[in-house]
């Protein structure tokens, strides 16, 4: 869909840059990106030569081919589950080792290839050292899934799995706005929702750092998001239509007034952290005190 260009000297930006505050967004780069995608042509290859070289050899091609596909799309998933991993503070470690299982399954599918391109299909030693070889090499490569939770010390799990549907829950209401305002079609709107969207992202990492967060924040992350999201699909049904200007006013507006409660949430469990964090303070001099220990 064509979009109406807008930017820093459009004409129907001029009074809304001077108006609206300006934000650096990072720029996100796929944590897959095209080494894992290459990963993918290997299997092509393999299924181009050996289709048409005989029952066995077109066999054991198919069955490689399937295996290498699997294990490139467990390779991209990994790769995405350890970035996610590493953006936050506190993480459990993935319950699929994704990466290990894709190196598996590359040296799996690489011996299924060497056999079928051997005349000798009884001889067994050189495709499973092939195999054996680009499973390591894969290892080498790509590395291995995180095998350690970070952050967890002390935090109740049950606590945790309960923050955890409650994050979910809202990721999919941000990925259901992403997908709702292209339709739109206007990059200024999209910008906008991507300035909430970066609020409320950052409310779900204040929650999942401090599971205590969940009964305050549980609104926000549920009926607010909703309803948000609600607003973003008629907002875009509408905007894709007519070009109303006053309903993409509106929704600004709407958006302006989210972002600011969502921000003053996130504000506010920072101030209760640091109040809590005084008062165990306060109570462990109190206690060393008591004990005789004199603290200057």
């Amino acid at each position: 869909m064509a979009q109406r260009f807008g930017g820093k000297f459009s004409p129907d930006d001029a009074g809304q840059s001077a108006q609206g505050k300006s934000r650096k967004r990072r720029v996100e780069v796929s944590p897959a990106g095209g080494r894992s995608n290459v990963m993918f042509i290997p299997a092509v290859v393999l299924l181009a030569t050996t289709i048409s070289d005989g029952a066995v050899a077109m066999t054991l091609g198919l069955a490689g081919t399937a295996i290498w596909t699997l294990s490139a799309w467990l390779l991209t998933e990994g790769l995405q589950a350890e970035a996610a991993f590493a953006e936050r503070k506190i993480a459990r470690r993935p319950a699929l080792p994704r990466k290990i299982l894709a190196a598996f399954g590359f040296g799996i599918g690489t011996s299924l290839a060497v056999a079928a391109h051997f005349e000798d299909t009884t001889a067994l030693l050189a495709p499973i050292l092939y195999g054996v070889c680009s499973g390591a090499l894969h290892l080498v490569a790509f590395g291995i899934d995180p095998l350690k939770s970070k952050g967890m010390e002390g935090i109740d799990t049950f606590q945790q799995d309960r923050v955890a549907r409650v994050v979910d829950e809202a990721e999919k209401h941000l990925a259901a706005m992403s997908d709702a305002i292209r339709r739109a079609g206007d990059r200024q709107s999209t910008a906008k929702l991507e300035d909430f969207q970066d609020s409320a992202r950052t409310l779900i990492r204040t929650v999942e750092e401090d599971p205590r967060d969940l009964t305050a924040a549980r609104k926000y992350l549920g009926i607010y998001l909703q309803g948000a999201r609600d607003a973003t699909v008629k907002f875009a049904d509408i905007y894709s239509r007519t070009q109303d200007r006053a309903a993409r006013d509106d929704y600004f507006a709407l958006l302006d007034d989210l972002e600011q409660n969502f921000t003053a949430r996130t504000q506010k469990s920072l101030l209760d952290d640091r109040s809590d964090l005084t008062i165990e303070i306060d109570v462990l001099r109190e206690r060393l005190s008591r004990e005789g220990v004199r603290l200057k």
